[in-house]
């Protein structure tokens, strides 16, 4: 894969890092704005990235690329990935992935029109541990309750409650903490479940109407979800899975679960006992499995990125599209009840 670097922010730091030990995809260029072009030439010169532009369309008519990583703001993910699109590269897009589920149909055909391959840059499709809940799911049985929880400090909120908004904190370039943070935990609940019945989020705003944190609540026929994003304040992270036979818990942010812990129902011996507060204690078998170490929490996802753009696997790469889809919609309904919330004051 002939790759095109789009952004020079913390992400693309971060990937640059991941992509590392990848012989099989070769960084051929990187853009930044003009105001942002000694960043991107210190990135250039630190990854040995032989092209710098500080023009998309020139990057696009002009680099020896056959793909594009966008890492931008989100409210400008639609508009670069639809301009690649139409320049004939293939797409990878940071998360959230677009804003309206619309927008992201008319890249999905753009994309099929011109046998192109289009994909959403998270990380939770190409975690073990998500694959291993996936396969596991059906031993726990009947789902009854899904609890998610994504909170970290950020690093910007300190500058933010004085009235400097960095565009994570900025309504106005699609921030916040449901598109920043609770978008993984939505992964998580749609890629196990798939499309809610009903989405309703309950943020709690910032000065400038940003949702700083917030609970947002996926229904499923018979049971929900509850997603908690939090980047006005900190606690431990975790998926957690309960069934009628048993449960799931993944420990960790949830961009980079370490663990998972299982454990079922003990089918060969059903003996019960009472606990101390008068619950039915069933037997059961747990069972704990652990990720194995890796280079950076998006050197998987990007090494799949390489397989499937230079295999031209199509079919792995709609099946990945249309989970994204259908994530895209749950953050748009999201949005649309999100003026629900409390706003405050500091």
């Amino acid at each position: 894969m002939k790759l095109a670097i789009i952004g020079t922010g913390k992400i693309v730091q971060e990937a640059l890092f991941a992509m590392e030990p990848l012989h099989e995809i070769k960084v051929r260029a990187i853009f930044g704005r003009p105001h942002s072009r000694e960043k991107a030439q210190s990135l250039a010169d630190q990854y040995h990235i032989p092209e710098v532009y500080t023009d998309y369309a020139e990057l696009l008519k002009s680099a020896d690329a056959d793909t594009v990583y966008i890492g931008l703001i989100n409210s400008v993910h639609y508009a670069y990935a639809k301009d690649a699109l139409l320049r004939d590269k293939n797409v990878i897009l940071e998360k959230p992935f677009v804003l309206k589920g619309q927008q992201a149909e008319e890249l999905r055909d753009l994309a099929r029109e011109r046998h192109l391959i289009l994909l959403e840059a998270i990380t939770v499709l190409h975690s073990a541990v998500f694959q291993k809940m996936k396969e596991s799911l059906p031993g726990i049985g009947t789902p009854k309750l899904v609890l998610c929880n994504y909170s970290q400090y950020s690093h910007s909120y300190d500058a933010y409650r004085k009235g400097v908004i960095a565009p994570v904190f900025d309504p106005a370039q699609s921030g916040g903490a449901v598109n920043d943070l609770g978008v993984y935990c939505i992964h998580y609940c749609v890629g196990l479940f798939g499309m809610p019945e009903q989405v309703s989020y309950f943020p709690n705003k910032g000065y400038n109407g940003v949702d700083t944190s917030g609970i947002l609540i996926l229904c499923y026929p018979g049971f929900t979800c509850m997603c908690a994003a939090a980047k006005d304040s900190d606690s431990p992270c975790f998926i957690s899975i309960q069934g009628e036979e048993g449960w799931m818990r993944a420990e960790g942010k949830p961009n980079a679960a370490e663990k998972l812990t299982i454990q079922v129902l003990d089918e060969e011996n059903h003996s019960l006992r009472t606990d101390a507060s008068g619950a039915a204690v069933r037997k059961s078998i747990a069972n704990e499995y652990l990720t194995p170490k890796i280079h950076h929490r998006m050197t998987q996802e990007f090494a799949d990125f390489a397989d499937i753009i230079d295999g031209k696997k199509y079919p792995v790469a709609e099946e990945l599209l249309a989970e994204t889809i259908r994530v895209v919609y749950v953050l748009e309904q999201a949005g649309n009840t999100s003026t629900l919330g409390h706003t405050g004051t500091d």
